[in-house]
């Protein structure tokens, strides 16, 4: 139970080194190690930074050596579509020019490296998509019970084989659903047909929503997890919410990364964690202590 659970990295190794020497790890043999503790990571390793390659090393070593346990991100999976091909030509994920441009750091910095890489798209594929112990569980993007016993009931260990992964992006499927829940977290349509232009300047029609809070009490402004000061501070209209299933604060303690948020880390409840503090946009890099505890302390953040 003695973990450190970190959020998304993105390519900065030299953040990813601080933080380990913060949290006490030293390297032993070329791997970061604790004599008490182990790592968990959440996920997206790659694109963005600056240093992709040096994090994979970092993260692959330490789970390899049994220093850490590392699950997929939704950037992970992303160039796992963007790597397999359709039988009819093209690929799983489209090679359109923002696809190219999320991923034309990770394709740079492995130039001349085509085996290296592919061996890296393997690995990939090792990384379960969530973890749950009797104490706490950890995902992506977001733990919603319904979508992560039908990933339990149909993956071996929590992972994507090459025939899962072809089914995976066949919209509308229970699997399809499931995987981009679990990576990608829950959407809902932006009422009044209103619109904002996200991070990578792409329009979005759609907010991604805290999904541990109740959508039939939470208003739009609320519930989205990026503040939207022109979001109406109404309730969502139910057809929009689609599912009104949300993670109960009597729940063990959930930790999740994916969502960029900004400011100083905290908690959003007692039993919910977030790591993801914009690392890639000058942001922190965030880790969580875990001791067991069933109520989740915000002094036990560690960021750098």
């Amino acid at each position: 139970m003695n973990l450190d659970i970190i959020g998304d990295i993105h390519g900065h190794a030299e953040k990813l080194e601080h933080l380990l020497q913060k949290l006490g790890y030293s390297v032993l043999d070329g791997v970061y190690m604790h004599s008490q503790r182990q790592v968990l990571f959440l996920g997206d390793y790659i694109d963005r930074g600056p240093q992709i390659r040096a994090v994979l090393d970092i993260v692959r070593n330490m789970v390899e050596a049994g220093s850490a346990k590392a699950l997929m991100g939704n950037h992970e999976y992303n160039a796992l579509c963007f790597h397999f091909q359709e039988s009819e030509g093209g690929h799983l994920r489209k090679h359109l020019i923002k696809n190219i441009v999320q991923h034309y750091e990770t394709l740079r910095q492995f130039q001349n490296e085509q085996e290296v890489y592919e061996d890296y798209l393997e690995w990939f594929k090792t990384l379960p998509l969530y973890l749950e112990t009797d104490g706490f569980r950890a995902v992506h993007a977001c733990w919603d019970s319904n979508h992560i016993q039908y990933l339990k009931n149909h993956l071996v260990d929590g992972r994507l084989t090459d025939d899962l992964i072809y089914k995976s992006v066949c919209m509308g499927t229970p699997l399809y659903r499931a995987v981009n829940n679990a990576l990608k977290g829950r959407e809902i349509q932006i009422p009044n047909g209103l619109t904002f232009t996200d991070k990578d300047g792409t329009k979005r029609t759609q907010i991604r929503i805290k999904w541990w809070e109740n959508p039939l009490t939470t208003t739009c402004k609320d519930l989205s997890v990026e503040a939207l000061s022109y979001l109406p501070d109404v309730l969502m209209d139910r057809p929009l919410i689609r599912t009104t299933n949300y993670y109960k604060p009597d729940e063990k303690p959930v930790f999740f990364g994916h969502y960029w948020l900004k400011g100083e880390p905290s908690l959003y409840r007692g039993n919910v964690c977030c790591l993801d503090y914009s690392v890639a946009r000058h942001g922190h890099l965030v880790a969580y202590r875990f001791d067991g505890e069933s109520e989740l302390n915000s002094d036990k953040l560690v960021f750098v």
